[in-house]
């Protein structure tokens, strides 16, 4: 069996947030959960949230149990940007990305294998 949670327009460049899921791929979930609560960057917050609404997802839509679920798949892809501008010298401008991106989180039951 497998479920799926997913976050939309993080305000997160996705290159920065597949710097944390390469961490975490392959983990089981409650693993993956104490190594994303002490990794000091910001997209380890985002994918916490995320991996806590998969888990819950499985637990109580599906009946899985918790200790048996294993991350299967985990990706971000790059959203759309919101495009800014500074002013720069000589009557200029430089462009600003602000850059979003979408993670999903697929778990798989590992008894399931």
């Amino acid at each position: 069996m497998e479920v799926k949670a997913s976050t939309t327009y993080a305000s997160i460049s996705a290159q920065k947030l597949r710097l944390v899921c390469d961490t975490v791929r392959g983990m089981s979930a409650d693993k993956a959960l104490a190594v994303l609560e002490f990794t000091p960057k910001k997209g380890a917050g985002i994918i916490h949230k995320t991996l806590i609404s998969a888990i819950a997802n499985a637990v109580n839509n599906f009946d899985l149990d918790r200790e048996t679920l294993v991350i299967k798949t985990i990706y971000a892809d790059g959203g759309p940007m919101l495009k800014r501008f500074k002013a720069g010298a000589r009557g200029r401008y430089k462009p600003r990305l602000r850059r979003t991106a979408h993670l999903t989180i697929v778990l798989s039951d590992s008894t399931a294998q």
